[in-house]
């Protein structure tokens, strides 16, 4: 009895059509992003023409209850103050400063002698007070950052 030879020609046209269903569907701009920053709407924004070369995305934003609720890392939902949500972690905005001079140091490593060229992306949840996202961008201009970038929703048209 001759060896029996399988036709792999559909199983692999069925890969490919996976990774080319993959491939479309996948939105490598949000991998920076964070969901539980929800975004103003903005009838003004538009998305960059050109995409930046060097910049820094900082999500800034409330923990929620599954009911859309604010609340502190502790559970409590009295005076609940936006964090920033960095790798993973969840950072006062006013604790910052040790994080921003650690990306700084990294940032002199890879570039030495030249300024800083980073553009610092800030994605802010629509019900952060503004006083918080002044008060981050002063932590980054303290350090010498002086590009800033605030990121919104386009609003649907009709």
């Amino acid at each position: 009895m001759d060896n029996p030879e399988v036709d792999m020609t559909p199983m692999i046209d069925c890969v490919f059509q996976l990774i080319t269903f993959f491939m479309l569907v996948i939105n490598f701009e949000s991998t920076s992003a964070d969901e539980r920053v929800k975004l103003p709407e903005s009838e003004i924004a538009k998305p960059p023409k050109v995409k930046r070369e060097d910049e820094v995305v900082i999500n800034i934003g409330f923990i929620r209850k599954h009911d859309g609720t604010k609340r502190n890392p502790d559970g409590s939902t009295d005076n609940v103050d936006p964090l920033v949500f960095l790798n993973g972690e969840d950072i006062p905005v006013g604790a910052m400063t040790p994080r921003i001079k650690k990306d700084l140091q990294l940032y002199k490593l890879q570039h030495p002698g030249e300024a800083i060229k980073t553009v610092v992306k800030i994605r802010a949840d629509s019900e952060t007070p503004i006083g918080a996202v002044q008060e981050l961008i002063k932590l980054y201009q303290e350090q010498k950052y002086e590009k800033f970038a605030l990121q919104a929703m386009e609003a649907e048209q009709d």
